[in-house]
């Protein structure tokens, strides 16, 4: 499932004090040279990306998610057999488990704690078409949309295919 932040970055506040010129719509007449102090992040300013990530990490790990050592932006939460994984890109996040029931606890959660626009089941992820095949069990990722956007792009898209780096037909397997 995905879920899209509204409004991510305006949501965290910054460490630092930053003042800015008052935006020429919300100046008082006679009151030009009045500066903001701003409180909270905002679009546009350096930090306001690592503001929001701070903010973030620090919100989901109190709902006991352990951040991913080697990628920051996985974090795992196990409660007995049940498993869910949080993707954070930039303000969009990725929701996936094996609990349907603890997603939607999540999920729930997630949305007290910010304001957030739940878009279904996602479809693509940075580019990436998702497919699944929940009679098999699986779940994967491709690439082949981009793929063909860039062959067209170079104008490519009718050349010869090749073949992979890997045997056609060969089996993989958990053990």
């Amino acid at each position: 499932m995905a879920n899209g932040r509204e409004n991510g970055f305006l949501n965290s506040f910054v460490e630092e004090e930053i003042f800015m010129d008052q935006p020429e719509c919300f100046t008082t007449v006679g009151k030009k040279q009045k500066v903001c102090h701003l409180q909270r992040s905002i679009y546009g300013l350096k930090q306001a990306s690592r503001c929001w990530n701070t903010h973030f990490d620090e919100v989901i790990r109190g709902y006991d998610f352990i951040k991913n050592d080697y990628d920051p932006c996985i974090y795992k939460k196990i409660s007995g057999s049940s498993v869910a994984y949080l993707l954070l890109y930039v303000d969009d996040i990725l929701l996936i488990g094996n609990d349907v029931k603890m997603l939607g606890d999540i999920k729930a959660w997630l949305s007290i704690q910010f304001s957030m626009k739940d878009m279904g089941e996602a479809s693509y992820i940075l580019g990436n078409k998702i497919y699944r095949d929940r009679s098999r069990r699986m779940l994967g990722l491709t690439q082949s949309s981009y793929i063909e956007k860039v062959l067209k792009r170079f104008k490519m898209e009718h050349s010869k295919r090749g073949l992979l780096p890997m045997r056609h037909g060969i089996k993989l397997s958990k053990n």
